[in-house]
Order: structure tokens, then sequence, then C-alpha cells
């Protein structure tokens, strides 16, 4: 049973409205259209985070222990988060993941600069930002409140087959979890860069009377098909916090018993000050197991 006294919410503010971010990028679209160099803000850029996530993917080989299949530059299917600009997107697909690579985001003005940025790349074409194939894709869509189905992930090609047991926990996966498409195929790897701190600091409440924070692991476990990972990073939390966030505080679904359970973390330069260590930004690897 998750502990609801930890960990503390944040205090609301404007960065965690939608306004704010819509203002934002509507700036940021300008400075683009005037300048095509100018791709916006990349979140965390002073830890180097893009590159160390996409250098933990690759040097990690993370494979699945539920499903057994690896997670591949060639087959893994991404979902990011909270795009931006798309360019965690765009660092992968420049490293060689050659799956299917999509970025959502709440702000239409936030999918408009991802799609143009890749226009000004030439991974996307003029109209309306579409992708030419095996490319990226945006799309709006809220997190918290979009509708599965309308982010429906790639399958990859079949591993070998399961032992029996892990074939049954399958079968029992796609049945919980209400025919779902989205859920029963599920992503390989969901992305988190800085969207969860966003969250957290909104002040705006859940049909449950939540802070709307509280039912963000839920929906990620939604998202992942079982054995994926879901790799969150974050200025806001600790990396103690965000496990008690995502393996304690985030429910188990009930249907399945699938929840989230650490499977790495990415160093990053430690500081010191007053004989407690820590770092600026945190970032670790949640995979979705069966309970």
């Amino acid at each position: 049973m998750a502990d609801s006294a930890t960990p503390a919410h944040l205090d609301p503010s404007d960065l965690g409205t939608k306004e704010y971010w819509d203002t934002l990028y509507e700036k940021e679209l300008t400075n683009h259209a005037e300048n095509p160099a100018d791709e916006g803000t990349v979140w965390f850029d002073d830890s180097d985070a893009e590159h160390k996530i996409v250098e933990f993917l690759e040097n990690n080989n993370i494979t699945s222990s539920e499903l057994g299949f690896n997670l591949d530059r060639e087959s893994a299917a991404v979902l990011d988060l909270g795009c931006g600009n798309g360019s965690l997107l765009f660092a992968l697909r420049d490293a060689g993941w050659n799956g299917r690579l999509l970025g959502v985001d709440y702000s239409e003005r936030s999918v408009e600069l991802a799609q143009r940025v890749g226009v000004s790349r030439g991974v996307l074409r003029e109209e309306e930002g579409e992708a030419e194939e095996r490319v990226v894709e945006f799309r709006v869509w809220d997190v918290l409140r979009g509708a599965l189905d309308d982010v429906r992930a790639t399958t990859p090609p079949p591993p070998p087959p399961p032992p029996p047991a892990a074939a049954a926990a399958m079968t029992q996966d796609k049945e919980g979890e209400g025919g779902n498409s989205a859920a029963a195929a599920g992503w390989d790897i969901v992305l988190d860069k800085g969207t969860f701190d966003a969250v957290s600091l909104s002040g705006e409440r859940d049909t449950q009377g939540r802070r709307v924070c509280e039912g963000y692991g839920e929906r990620v476990l939604q998202l992942l098909r079982t054995g994926g990972i879901f790799v969150v990073t974050s200025c806001n939390w600790t990396e103690k916090e965000l496990r008690d966030w995502f393996e304690t505080k985030t429910e188990a679904l009930p249907e399945t018993g699938a929840r989230l359970r650490l499977a790495g973390r990415i160093e990053y330069p430690s500081f010191s000050f007053g004989g407690v260590k820590g770092q600026t930004i945190s970032t670790l690897c949640f995979e979705k197991i069966l309970a």
C-alpha cells in the first residue's frame, strides 16, 4: 500500500500551468522563425542530461526481465512525455534509434515548435510537420487526461517464445488492462525529462481530489508494456523522493498487480554541502513488472 505521507508536495507555481508553457513556446517559435539555428530550450543541458540518457540506454543493453526481449535501437518503441522542442528524440534518432519515436505535449505551441525544428533539420516535411518513414513524430496529447488509445505503440518484432509462466503473465496483463490496445501493446521506453517536475508544480486536482501529480505514475504504468522501462529526469526531486513517488506512492495496477521497480540510475557530477552529498539533477530508470 502506498504511503500517503511521503513524499511531500511542492508548492504550486506558474511552471505547473499550461498558460506558462504556451507563452514560453510561443516566444521560442518566434525566435526560431527569425533564426532557425535557435531551436529553443534544451532542459538540463547544463548537466548534459540528453547525452547521458542516450548513453545509458545504449550502453546498459537493458533487457526486459518479464518478456525476454532486448530494448534495442532497431525495434524499441519510445514515447517522450512532454517533448518540448523534441531535442531528446532527435538525439535518439541521430544515435541510430530506428524504432517508433513519438513525442507528446499538452502545449500545442510545443508540438508546433518540435515540428518546425524537425523541418529545419530536414527530418520532417513542411506539410504540417509530417514525418518521413522511420523518423520522429509529434502530437498534442495530455498525459494526465488523454485517451490511451490515442498514443498506440508500434509492437516490435515478436521475441522468442517466452517460458510458460511469462506467457501466462503476458496474457493476464493484456486481459487485465481491459483490452485497451495502447496498454496491451505498450511502449518499450517512456521518457520524462522535466515533465513530472512541471506536473508536480500544478495545483490542479483530479476527480479523486488528489493533486494531479499523484496519478502520474499510474498513467506511466498504463502506457508501458510489461517489462518496459520508464526513465525520468528531475531537478525538483532527489533520487530517494523519485523512488518514493514511483515505487512506493504509485499503486500497483489493480487488475494485474503491475508496478514500477527501480532498474538503474544515471550518475551526474556531485557536490557536498554541510556534509551531505548530492546531485543537481536525478535520473532514475524504472521497469514495469508483475508483482
